[in-house]
């Protein structure tokens, strides 16, 4: 047997610099060593319910100091987490309640009237944060866990169907804060990091929270990313660190062109979805700063590859693989084995390595779709250069067929990112009875521009292939986001076919 546990990720920063500050939340600060205890008592409170080795746990909370307490609470239980998004209704959250098999429903005070509604649908109890521990004392030591129990179930968007449950066991999800930490891009004890990524997400699970306390930094929370608080809890801590969606780059630089001061940050990451070379450039400039980014999926824990110093940032890419992980392109239309293709050449991104998830929930058809020949099918659409560097191209469910040919929506928002009147914007394909598809791109008009719709149909003409430019502009003043701040395209598609 070979005994791991996520939990001993707080538990080692906590023997090594117990007086460290590992939490910040407004006004409070929470040392290494407190936060641990705190964590203790929880784990022995959710054992005094019944609650040990395997139970699963939901945790509905924001970016809140009581949210890393129960996480780690229910791993040193030995439970698994079920981490249920924020901006869920009563009737998602209950699916997720019910099909992850949720033992205990956990919510912050504010999430009161959701979790009322998933308890009394699902019969499953549900309890304040704050009074958990009751008077319970702490556990003397977490409990035993093998590598290969599960430690947490993410559940994915839903964007083909029903969410499907992501099994991350402890070995996984050690490794990948582990990497991160210590050899992607390391992190330092000194580091100041802001905690703005929802940590019910895996990214910002692995990469803001469980990378920072492997190491022993700080982490600063934000409830709720909003970007001028975020800039001004960057300036107050002297955050160096800043972890973010492409949305969050995007309103960052937005709400610094008002900003008396910016903070000075030694390096960023961004991850969740493919960050504009436009908006990556601004924001390097802008903020004296190097912007990583990097890729990966709820079923690799999530970090698979990232621009790293040791082989120098390319932008437009995704880097290389991290220590112990292979990403390599594979033929897409080949779906019973796994046929890598020469580099150049596109296909779909493939992975394996430590990160690799244990399957989906009670799914054995999706895991045995999903793992092939000991590789993870993405579902994304990418390449890989010569010199290593890869490159993200679309969601396979993303891809445009206009009159035969291939449209990478990606390909065509980097273009249109580049006009200075726009802001943001998302390319979608509409039907089309000449074309099959047409290429559709919907736009928010940056700050006091007007976009005319044909003005922007003849700029794109002139700079992209005569099958990709877009020949349907939609102007709004938002795009659709999700609980982790990516675009909704599912939902401009419905829109706007409607």
């Amino acid at each position: 047997m070979t005994v791991l546990s996520l939990a001993s990720i707080l538990a080692e920063s906590a023997r090594r610099t117990p007086d460290r500050v590992a939490v910040v939340e407004g006004e409070a600060r929470v040392t290494y060593a407190a936060l641990w205890r705190d964590a203790l008592v929880r784990a022995a409170a959710l054992q005094q319910r019944g609650l040990g080795a395997g139970a699963r746990v939901a945790i509905l909370a924001p970016n809140v100091t009581d949210f890393v307490r129960t996480y780690y609470g229910v791993v040193a239980a030995g439970g698994v987490v079920v981490p249920i998004p924020t901006l869920l209704g009563p009737e998602e959250a209950t699916y997720l309640v019910q099909a992850s098999g949720a033992e205990l429903l956990l919510h912050h005070a504010s999430y009161a009237e959701v979790a009322a509604a998933v308890s009394e649908q699902t019969g499953v109890a549900a309890l304040d944060l704050v009074d958990l521990p009751g008077d319970a004392e702490p556990l003397p030591a977490h409990t035993t866990r093998e590598a290969d129990d599960p430690a947490v179930i993410f559940y994915t968007s839903g964007t083909t169907g029903r969410p499907k449950g992501a099994v991350l066991t402890h070995l996984n999800l050690v490794l990948n804060a582990t990497t991160n930490a210590f050899d992607a891009n390391p992190i330092r004890r000194d580091d100041v990091v802001l905690g703005c990524l929802p940590l019910f997400h895996t990214f910002g699970q692995s990469v803001s929270m469980n990378s920072t306390f492997r190491v022993g930094a700080t982490l600063v929370l934000q409830p709720r990313f909003e970007p001028a608080g975020a800039l001004a809890l960057m300036r107050e801590h002297a955050t160096t660190l800043f972890f973010g969606v492409p949305t969050m780059y995007i309103q960052l630089l937005a709400a610094a062109r008002s900003a008396e001061q910016l903070p000075r940050l030694r390096e960023c990451v961004s991850g969740g979805a493919s960050l504009p070379v436009a908006v990556l450039e601004e924001f390097e400039k802008t903020f004296a700063t190097t912007v990583f980014e990097g890729y990966g999926l709820s079923e690799t824990s999530p970090t698979a590859s990232v621009n790293q110093p040791w082989y120098g940032t390319r932008a437009g890419t995704v880097g290389h693989p991290i220590w112990g992980v292979d990403v390599e392109i594979a033929d897409e239309h080949v779906l019973d084995e796994i046929r890598l293709l020469p580099r150049g050449e596109l296909g779909e991104i493939v992975i394996r390595g430590h990160n690799v998830f244990a399957g989906y929930l009670d799914d054995p058809d999706a895991t045995a779709a999903a793992i092939v020949d000991g590789w993870f099918r993405s579902g994304d659409i990418g390449r890989r250069d010569e010199d290593g560097f890869i490159s993200i191209v679309d969601r396979t469910k993303d891809l445009i067929i206009r009159g035969g040919f291939n449209v990478y929506p990606r390909e065509v928002e980097e273009v249109l990112m580049r006009h200075e009147g726009i802001a943001q914007v998302a390319v979608i394909g509409l039907p089309d009875d000449q074309q099959g598809e047409e290429v559709c791109a919907v736009v928010v008009p940056a700050p006091d521009t007007v976009i005319e719709a044909a003005d922007l149909v003849a700029w794109s003409r002139e700079r992209l292939a005569g099958h990709k430019y877009p020949r349907v502009v939609h102007v709004v003043d938002e795009l659709p986001v999700g609980p982790t701040h990516k675009v909704l395209k599912r939902e401009l598609r419905t829109r706007f076919t409607a």
